[in-house]
């Protein structure tokens, strides 16, 4: 049976069978019988390399233990309101903090956490859809649609669907501005930003 902890870009955790292509964790989310019990359970959110130093964790979801979360690629961990681990990706989160003008990983956690969260709701922001980088990820009719290329791709556990012209207007904006800004200096890591499911179309 799938395990709770596949992430949307909505910050959701949902089961399903497809791993992702990028891991991370927001802190120890689930309870002893491996039950996800709440959203988050610090500020501190970050995605990780699906391999590091031969490090594997036999049974994941274990009591006590940190939450192992994955996602389909990094735009939705952005979306999503994570960003690079200071361990495995050293110097991907070092280039993070330059960008954003953050002094340290206090500063950007706090920052991510007010722009990601209302509450327990997810805070959308809106924003003119020409001013978003591709990368980025709207709201509309109730799913996830990443910016690519003048068009937007439906997001789903698996790689990215339906493909539609980007209207012109005013959007709600799921990934969080700060990261959007990261997003237009042109962003590329040590994990895929994005799945192969969202590769132009020939």
């Amino acid at each position: 049976m799938a395990l709770q902890n596949r992430v949307t870009p909505f910050s959701e955790l949902i089961a399903h069978p497809a791993r992702g292509l990028v891991y991370g964790n927001r802190g120890c989310l689930h309870d002893d019988a491996g039950r996800i019990r709440r959203l988050q359970a610090t500020r501190r959110w970050i995605s990780c390399r699906l391999e590091f130093k031969g490090w594997h964790r036999k049974a994941l979801l274990q009591p006590g233990k940190f939450t192992e979360l994955f996602f389909v690629d990094e735009a939705t961990a952005f979306a999503a309101g994570h960003r690079p681990c200071a361990l495995c990706r050293r110097e991907d989160y070092n280039r993070f903090l330059a960008i954003v003008g953050a002094r340290g990983a206090d500063e950007i956690d706090e920052r991510l956490d007010a722009e990601r969260l209302d509450g327990r709701a997810r805070r959308l922001h809106p924003t003119r859809l020409a001013e978003l980088p591709d990368g980025a990820f709207v709201a509309r009719d109730g799913a996830a649609w990443l910016v690519s290329g003048g068009e937007l791709l439906r997001w789903t556990p698996s790689g990215y669907s339906e493909r539609v012209a980007a209207p012109a207007g005013r959007v709600d904006t799921i990934t969080p501005p700060t990261v959007v800004d990261v997003l237009r200096s042109g962003w590329a890591g040590a994990v895929p930003v994005l799945h192969p499911s969202a590769l132009p179309v020939h």
